[in-house]
């Protein structure tokens, strides 16, 4: 009842015109705090997360514009947008997205009040973040300067330990040689993981269990860092063995409140890339819990963080934690968390940007309880059949899994569509919620065996593998799931019986049988009589 009186308040402030200072009391001293409406919202991104910021715009009566490359000139995002604006015309695809002056151009000549990030692309780049503020616009999301400070793993890390957050033992700064990484291996002793110093999801990521391996994977590895984010620096810590990768959702306001979100559990994971998330983790004793979200509320306070972000740990079978990284931005499994709290995570992430504070959105900690369980699969348009291969072409075919308790964040999900070989393959983001875990993953399964997609395949043969896992369903997990569960891999071959059908059934139709008959006798020629009507003794009497 608080947090719906608390919307309500919000919606009447929103509609009026006036900014507002709001004086908080926090920690002995009081901050101004200035409240300014948002009229229009730019989101620098494409796909099903521009959609998915757009929708939010529209509940909140916000003006939401789009930006699109060549490329994308018939896709959906820019048709779900009230204005839409080409950006990067010339550039590769993605540099598209990537032009800060242009997308900061078409803000400036159309209105614009903010900038949404999105997640990829210029998401934790500072100097847009920057470029933004600069230009007299507000940037929805954290500080240029905390971006800057989480984005560098290195600046993270020295703010972790500040903040008395467990770590994992590593690198005290970025290293670029070879020669480096063997003195540290043979000082700290194998496993290690070698990650890249500037950029994250997987990119320059290797796992060293032999001296020999070190510097060849060093090399491959700074090599990927270098191409993915411009930078060939690697960081280098201490592997652990069988971890659970938990991460901690949290809030912030510009007058210094953080709340968590509780926490997901990303352990399904192909190549460091995630494939399922679940909200809450399960099996995580409360104690771990409690002090998991207590350290990443202290380092998001140590920061000053403000808007939506992500503290990652890696879990022992011990129960021992340690602190990965920070993502300053929203991410793709943000729908299960919003599932399980109620929260709209894009709409708190836009009203902080406005001015408002955590308790006048109704969300203190003590009104944050988490309800069931949520499960995230990503669809997409790859083979597993064929090592993940991304599959391009046009979708002849698609019918969505729907139902009580299933949720589809997507984007070129539909009869027509053309999947391109220049971005991401996500295709559909499948939500499912219920009250616990094997009943969310029940639906999951069910939504999943619904969906009909024909003209590229997907991974959803995949997905439910996993679903139907023992362990998965009792929630045993950990990142080596997918590398020790090879029967993940064994698929029925589709039979597509019914496309089979119509496509015969048409080129007979338009082309006639191009297969021999089963008789040697010839059609019959038949030359069917016409009656002959005399033309010239037409009566046309209409009287009758």
């Amino acid at each position: 009842m608080q947090l719906f009186s608390a919307q309500l308040a919000v919606a009447g402030l929103r509609r009026s015109n006036r900014a507002r200072l709001w004086s908080i009391h926090k920690n002995g001293f009081a901050s101004q705090v200035e409240y300014k409406p948002i009229r229009s919202v730019l989101v620098a991104n494409r796909g099903e997360i521009a959609i998915r910021v757009f929708r939010a715009c529209t509940e909140l009566g916000i003006r939401s514009v789009a930006v699109y490359s060549e490329q994308d000139k018939m896709h959906m995002h820019r048709q779900k947008a009230d204005e839409s604006y080409m950006v990067g015309k010339g550039l590769a695809p993605v540099e598209a997205y990537l032009n800060i002056p242009e997308i900061i151009r078409v803000c400036k000549e159309n209105d614009v009040d903010a900038v949404h990030p999105g997640y990829g692309f210029l998401s934790e780049r500072s100097d847009f973040a920057q470029a933004v503020i600069d230009a007299g616009l507000r940037f929805i999301g954290p500080s240029p300067k905390v971006v800057q400070q989480m984005g560098d793993k290195v600046a993270a890390r020295k703010a972790a330990i500040e903040a008395g957050v467990p770590i994992v033992p590593g690198t005290d700064g970025p290293i670029n040689t070879k020669e480096e990484a063997v003195e540290f291996c043979r000082k700290h002793g194998l496993p290690v993981i070698f990650k890249a110093a500037y950029g994250g999801g997987g990119r320059g990521m290797r796992v060293v269990r032999k001296m020999d391996e070190v510097e060849d994977n060093f090399l491959r590895a700074s090599s990927e860092a270098k191409a993915a984010f411009g930078n060939g620096a690697m960081f280098i810590e201490k592997f652990i063995e069988r971890p659970r990768h938990i991460e901690v959702q949290l809030l912030g306001d510009k007058a210094g409140n953080v709340v968590h979100l509780y926490e997901r559990d990303c352990s399904v994971q192909r190549r460091h890339q995630k494939v399922v998330e679940i909200a809450p983790a399960p099996r995580l004793p409360i104690e771990v819990r409690d002090k998991m979200t207590e350290y990443a509320v202290r380092l998001a306070r140590h920061v000053g963080y403000e808007n939506a972000g992500t503290v990652e740990f890696l879990c022992d079978e011990s129960g021992n934690f340690y602190f990965i990284e920070v993502n300053a931005r929203l991410q793709v499994e943000h729908t299960v968390t919003e599932e399980i709290t109620g929260i709209d995570l894009v709409q708190s992430q836009i009203r902080v940007a406005e001015g408002m504070t955590l308790p006048e959105l109704g969300y203190t900690q003590e009104n944050i309880q988490p309800q069931g369980y949520a499960i995230q699969c990503r669809v997409t348009t790859e083979d597993p059949a064929n090592d993940f291969q991304p599959n391009t072409g046009r979708l002849e075919v698609f019918r969505s899994g729907e139902g009580m308790g299933i949720r589809l964040d997507s984007a070129s999900a539909y009869a027509g569509a053309i999947i391109s070989p220049y971005y991401d393959s996500l295709l559909v983001k499948v939500i499912s919620h219920a009250s616990d875990l094997q009943s969310s993953a029940a639906k999951m399964n069910r939504a999943l065996r619904e969906f009909r997609i024909r003209g590229v395949k997907t991974n959803i043969p995949f997905l439910l593998n996993v679903l139907e896992n023992q362990k998965f369903l009792n929630g045993v997990l950990d990142t080596y799931f997918i590398d020790e569960h090879p029967q993940l891999f064994r698929f029925a071959k589709s039979k597509n019986r019914a496309q089979k059908l119509l496509n015969y059934l048409g080129e007979v139709l338009v082309n006639g049988p191009t297969t021999p008959l089963a008789t040697k006798l010839k059609p019959a020629e038949v030359q069917p009589h016409v009656p002959q009507l005399p033309l010239g003794k037409l009566n046309c009497d209409t009287s009758v």
